[in-house]
């Protein structure tokens, strides 16, 4: 079975590879054959612009009127009712504080008298004796040689002072004249309506708690 299975592969193979080396045969073929032709692009026709029509006119619209401010009618004062009298409320007697005996001071004992103690003798310690300084003898001072006389520097002769040109004279040019400025007409300012004065607010009035004695 394996035998006969191998054979089968190896013919659909073998099929496989001639029908291949044809197909690429005759394709060289035909490509070789068939000449080139060149298409030429067509031409194509321009198109006519749209006419858009005209923006159409807006109507101007009405000014909007504004009306007046209502006029507010004046508002009765409300009538707050009196205030109720607190009746006096009569002082409590506060006891007088009770006296206070004075207390006697207490006898304090007298400081005990302090012996004077003697003053420790203290040895005189014997000066220590300082050794003299030694004598530095004195050194010979070097012979300093003299500076050799300078040359005497050579005389350098003045030059003459080269002539500047004077400077040319510009002449004054014409100031030119400028237009004058043009006169803005002054912008009238539109009236603000007054608004009318309100009334004032009534004040609110919390009633008193009364007091019981």
């Amino acid at each position: 079975m394996s035998a006969k299975s191998t054979m089968a592969s190896l013919v659909l193979l073998m099929a496989l590879l001639l029908s291949c080396s044809g197909m690429s045969g005759a394709a060289r073929l035909l490509e070789e054959a068939a000449p080139k032709e060149e298409y030429p692009h067509p031409a194509v026709p321009e198109l006519p612009k749209p006419e858009l029509p005209p923006h159409p006119t807006v109507p101007e619209l009405p000014k909007h009127e504004v009306p007046a401010h209502p006029v507010v009618p004046e508002l009765p004062k409300p009538e707050l009712p009196p205030h109720p009298t607190v009746p006096e409320l009569p002082k409590p007697e506060v006891p007088a504080h009770p006296a206070v005996p004075e207390l006697p001071k207490p006898e304090l004992p007298p400081h005990p008298a302090v012996p004077e103690l003697p003053k420790p003798e203290v040895p005189e310690l014997p000066k220590p004796e300082v050794p003299e300084h030694p004598t530095v003898p004195e050194l010979p001072k070097p012979e300093v040689p003299e500076h050799p006389a300078e040359p005497e520097h050579p005389a350098v002769p003045e030059l003459p002072k080269p002539e500047v040109p004077e400077h040319p004279v510009v002449p004054e040019l014409p100031k030119p004249e400028l237009p004058p400025h043009p006169a803005v007409p002054e912008m009238a300012h539109p009236e603000v309506p007054k608004h009318d004065e309100l009334p004032p607010k009534a004040e609110g009035h919390y009633p008193v708690p009364e007091i019981k004695p």
